[in-house]
């Protein structure tokens, strides 16, 4: 098939700017390829000449893309030029038609790159991402095992300390230190030190990290007892405060200046001949209320009131019988009281069988 006859085929060029863009260099390449091929027709031979303002009007070719299309058709040795004497805006053009119809053919389509095109850019090939199979985090760890007890004691001191997401403050250790971090973690766990304890500072207003002086502590208990608070929520209160370290560090400075108020008024009052000189109940020491000795009293106050009441002159010794111990045992309080005591007499003869309190078998 002649070029001639394959013009006649295409019916409107504009459907075909995308498809031959390949073969012609660009699109507006194609667009004055195709201009120039339906004025020249199938000779090779005839020059048109061609007004760049006439040619914006009939292609919408501006100047500098008419510059380029005219770059990109001579670079694929498609077009021929020559000037026109004393005519610097017209230009004579060609075609060559032989050398297009081999452009066109489709595997030399295929097996052609397309250049830089500014208006259809080349589409960028995907950017494979290596995938390690059975990936392992990499670190400062010398085996598996090492690291696992490093992620078992990281999962530990998260759970002691109350955080919402244990795993996820784990992963965010461990992800620090394969990025090459540096984790007071690690380095107290390959020491062999708890977790964390490298990381407490001692307050002046502490014991130790973390427990601050009884009486401090008493002060601002007091301060919030003394304006109507509960007991329980006064301690919250006090000790929260002591918690953030510069509010803490201000309430110090008070503490400080009102215990040398205090010091100052206890000598005065010593050389004025008193011996006990008042100091408030912040000072006066306090002991531990502990767990044990809480339940101990309140299984004081529950417990025997299901046992009858011991006589003075009976039998200190006599243990209770089944109907007062079972009776006793019914409340939460009474059976912590009842396993304690058969634990301690089992000369009674009674032991706890499938949760109730019955006499013990002889075999």
């Amino acid at each position: 098939m002649t070029l001639a006859q394959f013009c006649q085929n295409l019916g409107d060029p504009k459907v075909y700017y995308s498809q031959v863009a390949t073969a012609t260099g660009g699109v507006v390449a194609s667009i004055l390829a195709w201009h120039i091929l339906q004025r020249q027709g199938d000779r090779s031979d005839n020059w048109i000449r061609i007004n760049g303002q006439d040619l914006t009007a009939q292609t919408g070719l501006t100047e500098a893309e008419q510059q380029l299309a005219r770059q990109q058709l001579a670079q694929k040795g498609l077009l021929e030029e020559r000037l026109v004497p004393g005519r610097g805006d017209i230009v004579d053009m060609r075609l060559n038609l032989e050398q297009l119809e081999m452009a066109l053919q489709p595997g030399e389509t295929r097996a052609s790159s397309p250049p830089a095109d500014p208006y259809f850019p080349a589409k960028r090939q995907p950017i494979a991402v290596s995938v390690t199979p059975h990936y392992q985090f990499t670190g400062p760890w010398t085996s598996q095992e090492q690291f696992e007890a490093f992620q078992s004691q990281l999962l530990e001191y998260a759970k002691q300390k109350g955080l919402d997401n244990p795993s996820g403050w784990m992963f965010k250790i461990v992800d620090g230190l394969t990025k090459g971090m540096i984790s007071p973690f690690w380095e107290e766990f390959i020491s062999d030190r708890p977790l964390g304890s490298s990381q407490q500072v001692k307050r002046d207003w502490e014991i130790e990290p973390g427990v601050p002086y009884p009486a401090f502590e008493e002060e601002r208990i007091q301060y919030y007892v003394q304006k109507r608070e509960p007991l329980e929520v006064a301690v919250s209160k006090a000790r929260a405060d002591l918690r953030k370290p510069v509010l803490a560090q201000d309430l110090w400075a008070g503490f400080l200046r009102k215990c040398d108020r205090l010091a100052d008024r206890a000598l005065k009052a010593k050389q004025q001949g008193l011996s006990t000189p008042y100091l408030p109940p912040s000072f006066t020491q306090r002991p531990e209320i502990t767990k044990e000795q809480v339940m101990e009293k309140l299984l004081q106050v529950s417990a025997p009131s299901a046992l009858p009441e011991s006589e003075p002159s009976g039998d200190q010794d006599s243990s209770p019988s089944l109907e007062q111990l079972q009776k006793a045992y019914q409340s939460p309080l009474g059976r912590s009281w009842v396993k304690q005591q058969l634990q301690q007499h089992p000369e009674w003869g009674y032991e706890i069988i499938d949760n109730q309190v019955q006499p013990s078998l002889p075999f």
